[in-house]
């Protein structure tokens, strides 16, 4: 018999479908351009110990992906035709920009270059939760962009999910 009274960690609730990351961490890229990810979003990724590091759209930051939860995006591209010339441009694109990380046994993961430099993350990285993935922010990118959030246009959007 299960003994559903022990969560996998202080603080985490088993029940929770995986991948629900809050909360904003700063850290610091080591000698070697390495990241140490957060213990508790290194257990909101699960296995596999892996994840999609992605330029974002519109902005100038990486996107962060728990594996299981790309692949799952990505059936919607895997069902395009590959007759469809925009199709193979978008998986083209998407793929050849982003990378498949691990991280090892201390949490820390090395992101290729192009992709930190793509985001201008030099020495201290902003780690911002957004629910189904994680973001890395330079501080400058960062208080850019939540600044162009207004309480006004916060509460709006919190009250048309239903809060």
């Amino acid at each position: 018999m299960e003994d559903k009274s022990r969560s996998p960690s202080p603080g985490l609730d088993s029940d929770l479908p995986a991948g629900l990351f809050v909360n904003t961490y700063t850290h610091s890229l080591d000698e070697k351009r390495r990241l140490i990810i957060p213990a508790v979003w290194r257990e909101l990724v699960g296995g596999p110990r892996r994840v999609f590091v992605l330029p974002g759209i519109e902005v100038r930051c990486l996107w962060v992906y728990p594996a299981r939860e790309l692949t799952r995006r990505l059936d919607k591209l895997r069902k395009l035709s590959v007759a469809d010339p925009d199709g193979r441009r978008l998986a083209r694109a998407l793929a050849s920009r982003s990378d498949l990380v691990a991280w090892d046994s201390q949490g820390r993961m090395r992101i290729k270059d192009d992709l930190l430099d793509y985001a201008g993350l030099q020495n201290v990285v902003v780690m911002v939760g957004a629910f189904d993935r994680f973001e890395l922010w330079s501080p400058d990118e960062w208080k850019r962009e939540t600044e162009q959030v207004s309480e006004q246009a916060l509460e709006e959007a919190i009250r048309s999910i239903g809060f």
